[in-house]
């Protein structure tokens, strides 16, 4: 027997030369010869030692240490040998028996294979010398396979399905879906053996059956063959010849240099991955040697080209042609292989290098300095060790923010304005206060500088609005929520020295957004936490003060970043619990709410046609009164905000869902048992039945007919019937009246004024009632109730004083207060009440039961009094006029102070109320109690 050893790398400094050993294997003419000369032999056995062996050989195996070649054996069961050494045996008959498990009978040889049964492959054709694990769905072709492996003649024919031909993607053998769809009735059946053929490749590969465990089958590509002609269908079964290889010239220098390059670009492709190098090794014990013909098959088999690539391979016999092709698609795998390398420790290096070589003139110099000393280590490391984790983690973090990246910024007034007028209905002061925003941000050539801090009641579009700005100005938005943020390091990173450290959220934010000028919007900033880590509102201080955050120092990157060319924009509920050095550093824009009118326009026009598209409710189903509006924005929905009227209506629409389903289930289900009566039959009747007696049935019951569909639109028309909600019955879908009618008194008592307050809610009305207790000489006195806080109690002492001197002024023989202990009451008693705008109308309401005298009908007051009488301005006077509009009152007292803020109130706010201003308590007193004149 001879043996070759040929080592690739010696060959055009080819493959590592531990990867092949290839070796000539001996014929079958040649066992016998050496059996007749009685020799014995200690050889290996490769090409054909499952196939063109004698009778009863055995195989001792050596198992082949490969990943890629243990994945058959774990899949079979069954250990395969590659590389044995054969031994032989002594027999009775004269023959020498090579010891072997499993036994694998050989008695027909590859040329006598010349029927087969044919298995179509969906995905890939099997190139010769390599495995392929399929799986048989069809019991009748399992059984005649696992029936040809118990004849012993374990060979398939495996052929390459053509586009179109695969119905299911999951199973590997489609041979059952292919010859039932061509085995109709009426068809010829030369016709249906044609049109079957056509379905797969006529050249394919013969098979040998390694082993079948379940419905999987694995095979061995041993050559390829031709169809020749259909024996049967089922199961698929033809006639084929064996193809032969175009003789070709080996000395012929086109057709060595067509091999020698096919080799060079394998060794370029072997170098990637282990597991191909296992199966070169693995490939040449099988076939023999590295022939031309075989490493054109070799180079096809291991490239991921697609099926019909493959397929040109198989079917072409000419051997340089067939290189060519190989060589095409091994240079387009070895371009694929150096993309996969990002993976590997260089290619992460050189990721790293080329960011930093790209950007370099925008990198500031004292952060390329960090970059350049932190690269120079990263290359100094290998890649298993963990600080080269650590180390490129940072230099990630460093290379991947936007230096010099900036957005450019629209500061187009007009466009702005368009804007905020799509997104927010009404708040026309506010957006007057953000477009002056935008006009000085035009006129300097940036917006820079600013910190925006949008305070207002829940619900009133903070958040939105600031989203609207940076659409307005172009710039990348981030949201960073605070609200409960108690760590630092949230906002300035956190040490490299802990585990799982990571930048703070600025950080985060550049490298999301792309750029060094987005708009972030910190949202929530009043309800900031604190603990033993540190205070997050004096960190805050650095991020957002103009004046600090030009040198920006994360705590994980320890380099400076400038953040002087972001925009913040803050969102808080009440302003008073923001720190006072950061709201120091704060443009305050308030969004008070919104009135009834605005509200009745923000329902109608978006949150109505919001809620019904996100229903699936048409318009015309439902029918939403402006009463039923009107009545749920006044009786349930009184805060400043929409988001809890979005949610009474979202309320209201998911009732009125529930109630058209039923109505449609009910028209369905009648319709059902009308139609389908037709369908009740028994088994026998269906038997029956003609076709088209069953497809009239089935028309009726899905609707196809013309008639069925005109039926059925009819009962629909009738049984669906238009939802109509007014005020009458608004509470059977949202429940009883949550707010009841504030103004209790059509006149109010003597000793009874209404007062104007500020709330969370936007605002509201309420009584300060007072009522003598016991008279006598000396026993003047006061008593207060109704959950007041300190700055009431005071107001309410003040009052108490100043009524007493202006009785004493105007009436001087009054005693009532020197002998009249009061007690004085604000009603709600289970709510907190505090702040100074409640003087006056204690005055008033002290002065009219001294007096015994009615206060003016539909007079409401605010403000607060000093013991001279001097009267000092109030807050929230949009949230007060609101309150009064919604309890019918027609004059409002004001102090002289806060005439500018009623001023800026909107037109419709303002019509038809009689508002007075005053900044003494003599125009209160005439106002109040000298109404006759």
């Amino acid at each position: 027997m001879t043996s070759i050893l040929l080592f690739l790398e010696g060959f055009k400094n080819g493959f590592d030369t531990s990867l092949v050993h290839l070796r000539r294997l001996p014929s079958y003419d040649g066992l016998l010869h050496l059996r007749r000369q009685s020799l014995n032999l200690n050889s290996r056995v490769f090409y054909g030692a499952r196939h063109v062996t004698p009778p009863a050989i055995r195989v001792g195996s050596i198992p082949v240490q490969s990943l890629l070649f243990r994945a058959p054996t774990q899949l079979t069961g069954w250990t395969r040998s590659w590389g044995h050494r054969v031994s032989f045996s002594h027999r009775s008959d004269g023959l020498d028996l090579l010891s072997s498990s499993p036994i694998v009978s050989t008695n027909p040889t590859l040329d006598d294979c010349l029927t087969v049964i044919a298995l179509p492959l969906p995905h890939k054709p099997l190139i010769p010398g390599f495995y392929m694990p399929i799986y048989v769905k069809d019991p009748k072709v399992l059984a005649a396979l696992q029936e040809s492996t118990r004849q012993q003649s374990p060979y398939v024919g495996a052929f390459l399905l053509k586009d179109g031909a695969s119905t299911d993607s999951s199973s590997c053998s489609e041979t059952n879906n292919v010859v039932h769809k061509f085995k109709g009735k009426g068809k010829p059946k030369k016709k249906r053996r044609k049109e079957l053929l056509n379905r797969i490749y006529q050249v394919g590969t013969l098979a040998q059956i390694s082993s079948i465990q379940g419905e999987q089958v694995i095979l061995v590509g041993r050559r390829r063959l031709r169809i020749k002609e259909m024996v049967s269908e089922d199961p698929l079964t033809v006639n084929v010849y064996h193809l032969k290889d175009k003789p070709y010239d080996k000395d012929n220098a086109v057709i060595k240099a067509s091999y020698v390059e096919v080799i060079s670009m394998l060794r370029d492709v072997l170098k990637i991955n282990s597991l191909w190098r296992d199966q070169v090794q693995t490939y040449t014990q099988d076939i023999g040697d590295f022939s031309y013909q075989h490493l054109a098959d070799f180079g096809a088999g291991i490239s991921g080209a697609n099926k019909h690539q493959n397929q040109g391979v198989l079917i072409e016999l000419d051997v340089h042609k067939r290189l060519e092709l190989t060589l095409e698609l091994v240079k387009k795998q070895a371009e694929i292989n150096k993309i996969k390398e990002t993976d590997d420790g260089s290619s992460l290096s050189a990721k790293i290098r080329v960011r930093i070589d790209t950007n370099k003139e925008n990198i500031p110099k004292h952060v390329l300095k960090v970059m350049e000393e932190e690269f120079s280590k990263l290359e100094m490391l290998e890649d298993n060790y963990s600080d080269f984790d650590l180390t490129y983690n940072y230099l990630d973090w460093l290379t991947v923010l936007p230096w010099g990246n900036f957005s450019y910024e629209n500061f187009d007034v007009l466009r702005a304005k368009k804007i905020l007028d799509e997104d927010h209905y009404g708040l026309s002061d506010v957006k007057e206060r953000i477009l002056e925003f935008i006009a000085v941000g035009r006129l300097r050539g940036t917006s820079q500088g600013k910190i925006i801090c949008l305070s207002g009641p829940p619900g009133v579009g903070k958040t939105s609005i600031g989203r609207s700005i940076a659409r307005a100005l172009d710039r990348k938005f981030f949201r960073f929520a605070v609200g409960g943020l108690s760590d630092v390091g949230e906002i300035k990173g956190h040490c490299q020295t802990y585990v799982g450290a990571m930048p703070g959220k600025m950080v985060q934010c550049l490298k999301s957004v792309g750029t060094e000028n987005p708009l972030i919007l910190i949202d929530e900033i009043d309800k900031l936490d604190r603990c033993h880590t540190g205070d997050p509102a004096s960190a805050l201080l650095e991020v957002m003060d103009p004046e600090q955050n030009a040198n920006f120092l994360d705590h994980f990157l320890n380099v400076t970043i400038d953040l002087s060319k972001v925009l913040f924009v803050c969102t808080a509920n009440v302003i008073e619990m923001i720190p006072g050095p950061l709201l120091d550093r704060m443009e305050v824009i308030d969004l008070s709410g919104y009135v009834t009118d605005e509200k009745m326009h923000i329902a109608r026009d978006y949150l109505v046609k919001k809620t019904c598209r996100d229903c699936g409710i048409k318009p015309e189903q439902v029918d939403l009164s402006d009463a039923a509006l009107l009545s749920l924005i006044e009786n349930y929905c009184r805060e400043a905000g929409v988001r809890n009227l979005q949610k009474q209506i979202e309320k209201i629409y998911r009732k009125v869902a529930l109630e058209l389903v039923r109505q449609g289930a009910v028209s369905f289900y009648v319709t059902d048992t009308k139609d389908t009566k037709s369908l009740a039959k028994t088994d026998s009747e269906v038997k029956g039945m003609k076709v088209a007696d069953i497809m009239k049935i089935l028309e009726s019951a899905t609707g196809d007919s013309t008639e069925s569909k005109t039926k059925q639109s009819g009962v629909v028309a009738k049984t669906f019937k238009k939802v109509m909600i007014d005020e009458s019955n608004l509470a059977d879908y949202v429940g009883k009246p949550v707010f009841q009618e504030e103004k209790i008194y059509e006149q109010t008592p003597v000793g009874v004024v209404m007062g104007l307050a500020w709330t969370s809610m936007g605002g509201s009305t309420l009584y300060i009632e007072t009522t003598f207790v016991e008279e006598g000489e000396g026993k003047g006195g006061l008593h207060i109730t109704g959950q007041l806080g300190d700055v009431m109690k005071e107001s309410a002492e003040i009052a108490h004083t100043v009524a007493r001197r202006i009785m004493f002024e105007k009436e001087p023989e009054n005693l009532f207060f020197a002998n009249s202990k009061l007690h004085l009451h604000v009603p709600e008693g289970a709510t907190p009440k505090d702040g100074p705008s409640a003087g006056c109308t204690m005055i008033t309401s002290f002065l009219s039961l001294a007096m015994k005298k009615f206060v003016r009908k539909d007079l409401a007051m605010t403000g607060e009094v000093t013991l001279t009488g001097r009267i000092l301005p109030i807050g929230g006077v949009k949230e007060k006029t609101i309150a009064a509009r919604r309890s019918q009152i027609k004059t409002i007292i004001f102090p002289e102070a806060n005439r500018r803020d009623f001023e800026e109130l909107a037109e419709n706010m303002k019509e038809g109320l009689d508002v007075h201003f005053v900044d003494e308590y003599e125009k209160i007193f005439d106002l109040a109690f000298n109404y006759d004149h």
